[in-house]
């Protein structure tokens, strides 16, 4: 859906969850915006074929819309002269890279990749780790996640499905999640040995993952949890975060992290079934680990050039 510009410079400034834009924007000339000092072109087509990247040399174009969540469709950007599409949600026919987990899966060869959703960048690091060290035979997740655009705010027709059209302000709205199938996309050792559902609940931003999993070896929490501090001190330092502290969902909002374990509300059943959670900005640190994304595919499109 296309906006006036002034329109997209207004909601750009001021954002109820995030608050007021700390840089500056405005409107420069003919159709661009200045953020920052950078001036940034805007256009407003319906085919991605239209959008004439090759004028501006665009090199990596950020495929956020429904629409377009498999090769095929993705095509367009690159006849319009693009190298590469990073489609951001789970797709089928599409690679998918989580940084801190199979990133290094990337091989330049990829013209069409996506970065997988913000769950999937919340979940994979976490089992990533748990897997790694414990091995996870099964498990299963529930999804604690803010409401979204293709909700209604209050009840009304929708071509999401009949949840999708009940009042997202008002209710816990169970709905269908694929994160299970692109974790085994993305960890291969673990594909159909997890699944769950999600529930959408009436708050803006931040949602939790409730992840409940059989290991093959042995453990106490306490040495779970030391596991997982380790890795987010280490290795994944950046992507993972641990806190021991009694947190609630708004004291994520903003934070950058993929996923930031929560080790106090965690449990075990005995040293084979445990309980985690973690916490994740699925707008915010979204973004981020988008961003990070591009970043390393960037770096190594330069060594693979080189």
């Amino acid at each position: 859906k296309s906006i006036p510009l002034d329109y997209m410079i207004y909601m750009s400034k001021y954002n109820s969850t995030h608050g007021k834009f700390k840089g500056t924007i405005s409107n420069y000339f003919n159709g661009t915006l200045i953020a920052n000092g950078q001036v940034i072109n805007v256009f407003m087509e319906k085919e991605a074929s239209k959008i004439p990247w090759n004028q501006f040399d665009a090199e990596y174009v950020i495929e956020t819309t429904d629409e377009s969540t498999t090769i095929d469709k993705c095509q367009q950007h690159l006849q319009a002269g693009v190298k590469k599409v990073i489609i951001t949600r789970s797709s089928s026919d599409v690679p998918m890279f989580v940084m801190g987990v199979n990133q290094d899966k990337y091989t330049g060869k990829e013209r069409i990749l996506s970065s997988a959703s913000s769950t999937t960048n919340s979940l994979a690091p976490l089992v990533k780790v748990v897997h790694e060290k414990f091995g996870i035979i099964e498990g299963l997740m529930t999804i604690i996640h803010s409401y979204t655009p293709i909700q209604n705010i209050i009840d009304g027709p929708s071509d999401k499905g009949l949840r999708c059209g009940r009042g997202a302000a008002q209710n816990i709205i169970p709905l269908k999640t694929d994160v299970a199938k692109d974790i085994g996309k993305i960890i291969p050792d673990l594909n159909e040995k997890l699944t769950g559902i999600v529930l959408h609940v009436p708050t803006p931003s931040v949602s939790v993952i409730d992840l409940s999993i059989r290991l093959n070896t042995h453990a106490k929490y306490e040495e779970i949890r030391n596991t997982i501090k380790e890795a987010a001190s280490g290795p994944l330092r950046n992507i993972l975060a641990y806190t021991k502290d009694k947190v609630v969902s708004t004291d994520f909002i903003g934070d950058t992290h993929s996923s930031i374990f929560n080790a106090k509300p965690g449990i075990s059943l005995n040293d084979n079934f445990v309980k985690l959670i973690a916490w994740y900005d699925n707008e915010y640190g979204y973004a981020h680990c988008i961003v990070d994304l591009i970043k390393y595919i960037a770096r190594k499109d330069r060594e693979y050039q080189a």
